[in-house]
Parts: structure tokens; C-alpha cells; sequence
């Protein structure tokens, strides 16, 4: 199925399920939101990642990632010069076919990725969650501040997206994530990227991670 959607590229890799909170002051995007809150609801747009260039300034996204996440907007608080502080809910992953620039914002003709749970999923999906609470305790260890315990979900497509948001990451990962075929391949690569970190942290106790569930993404 192929929809257009309007377009806001972002450093932060937007998950389905997963809530994510925006200050928006560019002219453009306060544009986006206006004809946002013109139309019937679903009100959505499509966060995709910045690949080459800035989120901020003209012609500021030079390269857009190919997959990227619906944002379904759930609350919007206007201020008086204009801006908006919104919050959003991932929605549908898509990937993106082409582009339109005609608009200050972007918009793109995108098609919707299915969400399916792949070959098997639960014995990985066993090892991350072992993994993930191992993660956290060591990050607790080395004086991170760590959120109250998760309820991990049993459904391994949901899981897959907890652990891609939760675990502090560069933005290639958290992108690669998001392009996962499925969830099984998506457990597969947390497993690994677990397995790293937990090395990492056992030799390297001191290692910063104050973004880990600072409360930019929290489970829907």
C-alpha cells in the first residue's frame, strides 16, 4: 500500500509502539502541525533518519534513511510565538519511494513494511530478555541512572522494539534495527549488540549512559 505522508527527518530513530516527545520551532514544521490539526484524525507524519546533513536550517537533510516510522500525533500544546510541543506514538514502519520537496516541509510517497515475528522467535527472544536485565544491572553498577524495572512483553515483535529504544546505542544501530526483516532477525541482532555492551561495561565500568530510558521513549 502506498500513501503520502508529510515528512520530518530526525536524528532519533522513531519505533512502532514506542511514545516520543518533539519541541518544534522551525517556521516549516510549525506549518506541519497547523495542517495536521486541519485534517480528520489519524493525524500522522513519518520521522525518518537524517543519513547526511542536520536536522536544523534549509535543505538541512541532505540523505534520508529508506525505512523510517509513522508518528501518529496524540497531544499538541501551542505556545504564543508559534511554537508547539507535541507528542507522538510510533506507528507503521514504511519505506520511503520518493520525495517531494514542492512544500517548506517534506512529504514522501511511502510504502508500509509488515510487522511479522519471523522463524522461531522465542528462544531468542528468552536470551535478550536475560540479556537486557543483565544490561541493566550493570549499567546501575557503573552509577547510571536506570529507570524503574520494565515489564518486558512476551510478544517478540514488541520486544524487538523495547530493547532497539531502550539500549543506548549509536544511530547507525538504532537504524539498522528499525530495517530488521522481522523480529527474529531483529532479537538476533540486539542478542549480539547485548552481548557487546555487557563486555563493554564489565571491562569499562565507568562508561557514560545517561540517555539509557531517560524517558524519551517509554512503552505505549
Amino acid at each position: 500500500m502506498i500513501e503520502r505522508l508529510p515528512l520530518f527527518p530526525l536524528g532519533t530513530v522513531l519505533y512502532p509502539g514506542l511514545v516520543l516527545p518533539l519541541h518544534l520551532f522551525e517556521d516549516r514544521y510549525r506549518m506541519l502541525v497547523r495542517d495536521l490539526l486541519d485534517r480528520p484524525e489519524p493525524r500522522r507524519f513519518g520521522i525518518v533518519g537524517i543519513e547526511l546533513g542536520h536536522e536544523v536550517g534549509a535543505d538541512s537533510a541532505r540523505r534520508l534513511a529508506e525505512v523510517g516510522c509513522v508518528a501518529e500525533l496524540h497531544t499538541v500544546t501551542p505556545h504564543e510565538d508559534g511554537r508547539f510541543d507535541i507528542v507522538t506514538v510510533g506507528g507503521r514502519r514504511f519505506r520511503l519511494k520518493e520525495l517531494d520537496r514542492s512544500r517548506p516541509y517534506l512529504r514522501g510517497e511511502v510504502e508500509f513494511l509488515p510487522e511479522e515475528a519471523g522463524t522461531d522467535p522465542e528462544p531468542v527472544a528468552h536470551r535478550v530478555r536475560l540479556l537486557f536485565q543483565m544490561y541493566r544491572h550493570r549499567l546501575s553498577a557503573a552509577g547510571a541512572e536506570v529507570a524503574e524495572p520494565l515489564e518486558l512483553p512476551m510478544d517478540p515483535v514488541r520486544l524487538s522494539y523495547l530493547i532497539a529504544a531502550a539500549v543506548v546505542l549509536d544511530g547507525h544501530e538504532k537504524q539498522r534495527l528499525l530495517q530488521a526483516e522481522d523480529a527474529a532477525v531483529r532479537l538476533g541482532m540486539e542478542r549480539d549488540l547485548l552481548h557487546r555492551e555487557n563486555r563493554l561495561l564489565e571491562m569499562l565500568p565507568t562508561v557514560p549512559a545517561g540517555q539509557f530510558l531517560d524517558g524519551s521513549f517509554n512503552p505505549n
